[in-house]
């Protein structure tokens, strides 16, 4: 049945607000909040502003609050500010005291958010967080020995670790779509060059910006161009850039000053410079790699990361090291350029080490950290490293063997569904900061919502576990057994919630 609403004549100063105008002590930004240690860092945020000079700053809270909140709804810097006006929960989360319908600050200072704090300061607030988190649920810890043993642990725990790489927000390169971009903007730096002496010399440089937008063209619009035509195009790019490049020496000792460019301007001159040299040894001894290979104008910290995968053997971004366990994952190792994560292994362990205080039972890693030194360490460690023995398969397994490694497959198989979520839900796929420094702090940003949405996430199972499985809750049939059922897969204990 359906009833024909009134018209509604309130005004929005009639709208009642539940619980007496008084926020909700069970909201998740309420939450939150609450397991975030704000003051223990905020020291640390202020050494960013040394002098007592100027207007003051935003508190600590306020800017990692504000990038906590936009990673988590995945929006944009204005949408953030947007909602953080029209949300008094996120106004509580940032710190402030009473509600506003004002801009809590400009959607630009998140650029400078994302500047002052450092990626290891997130990963200080990550493990302070997930420390928190632990010290409120219970969870199974190694026993202590005898006195014998010195009152050392035995080893407890399973740590996976994995790596992966987050791809930055550029189109895919080409070497002769880069070139092309490359004389684009080296044609720009000649007309503001020649705008300060064109009083001088009536003789603008040539650059055949015409002739060469249509020689590009011709091959890229074609679909599968062949290999000499398209090295014919580069050849004709590069000696385009060539001459402009020269035209700029010129304008220069002509009497033209670089200071008519701005920042970003030289700094671009700088990078088309260092890209001309680069296509022109690859062209010339006819290669297809170089060391520290830029592949974006715009990002030239960005570096090929050569992974191998189905469907992207070559990514462009960061690559990462993270290592997972209890459900918690943890940015290790962070950097454009390409690593071998096994040498990653003896530090992340080492970390959990410091995290926990004993050391994992079992590390679950893929093929390529399986290597003599480390497994020999392992050994040492009193570890169990996942994976088959060296040398030759045995010809009968037993059953034992077999189930073990199925169990060890399953078990890494969590830190994969981090990185998926990480990629699917919270951006990690696509990183949409355009400078070195912010795009890492974006990156650390994230491994810290995936755990906060994770203590959520159990937190809400749990409270649908102790609903009346009779009732449904919030509208879900789900019944107890069920959520009972994944909370034992996860091997968690929550009396304390």
């Amino acid at each position: 049945m359906y009833k024909k609403a009134e018209l509604a004549t309130h005004s929005p100063s009639d709208f009642e607000l539940p619980s007496c105008g008084k926020l909700s002590l069970l909201n998740r930004w309420v939450k939150m909040a609450e397991l975030i240690p704000w003051s223990e860092f905020e020291a640390e945020y202020a050494k960013n502003f040394p002098t007592e000079m100027g207007a003051p700053a935003k508190s600590f809270r306020m800017a990692l609050g504000a990038l906590i909140i936009k990673e988590k709804l995945g929006i944009s810097d204005r949408e953030t500010v947007e909602q953080i006006r029209e949300n008094p929960y996120l106004q509580y989360f940032i710190g402030q005291s009473s509600y506003s319908n004002e801009l809590p600050f400009d959607p630009s200072l998140l650029v400078h958010f994302r500047q002052r704090i450092s990626p290891n300061l997130i990963n200080k607030v990550n493990e302070r967080m997930v420390e928190k988190i632990r010290s409120l649920t219970p969870v199974k810890t190694g026993k202590k020995k005898d006195s014998d043993a010195k009152n050392k642990s035995v080893n407890s725990g399973k740590l996976i670790i994995d790596a992966t790489c987050a791809p930055a927000d550029i189109s895919y390169p080409t070497d002769l779509g880069l070139l092309s971009g490359a004389r684009v903007h080296t044609e720009k730096i000649i007309d503001i060059l020649y705008k300060q002496i064109k009083y001088q010399t009536n003789k603008k440089p040539k650059t055949y910006r015409n002739l060469a937008r249509k020689d590009y063209l011709l091959i890229a619009k074609q679909r599968r161009p062949s290999r000499n035509k398209k090295r014919q195009a580069i050849k004709k790019q590069l000696q385009y850039i060539k001459r402009n490049l020269a035209h700029i020496e010129q304008l220069i000792d002509s009497g033209s000053t670089l200071e008519g460019l701005n920042k970003k301007q030289y700094k671009t001159l700088l990078v088309l410079t260092e890209v001309y040299r680069q296509q022109q040894w690859l062209f010339d001894n006819n290669k297809q790699s170089i060391e520290d290979r830029i592949v974006s104008l715009s990002q030239p910290h960005i570096r090929p990361i050569v992974r191998g995968k189905a469907g992207k053997s070559v990514e462009f971004g960061a690559k990462l090291s993270a290592s997972s366990f209890e459900g918690y994952v943890f940015l290790d190792r962070m950097s454009w350029d390409n690593f071998n994560e096994s040498g990653d292994l003896k530090a992340q362990v080492e970390a959990y080490y410091r995290f926990t205080g004993y050391y994992p039972e079992s590390v679950h890693a893929d093929r390529i950290y399986r290597t003599r030194e480390n497994r020999a360490w392992c050994h040492e460690k009193g570890i169990r490293i996942s994976g088959p023995p060296l040398g030759r398969p045995p010809v009968n397994v037993s059953k034992e063997k077999k189930k073990q490694a199925l169990e060890d497959d399953r078990i890494r198989n969590a830190i994969e569904g981090k990185f998926g979520e990480g990629k699917r839900r919270f951006g990690l796929n696509r990183i949409m900061a355009k400078l070195d420094n912010t795009s890492q702090t974006t990156i650390a940003i994230t491994f810290l919502v995936m755990n906060l949405s994770t203590w959520w996430r159990r937190v809400f199972y749990v409270f649908l576990c102790r609903a009346d499985q009779t009732k449904p809750v919030f509208g879900l049939n789900i019944t107890c057994a069920y959520i009972c059922l994944k909370i034992r897969q996860e091997k968690l204990i929550f009396n304390s919630v």
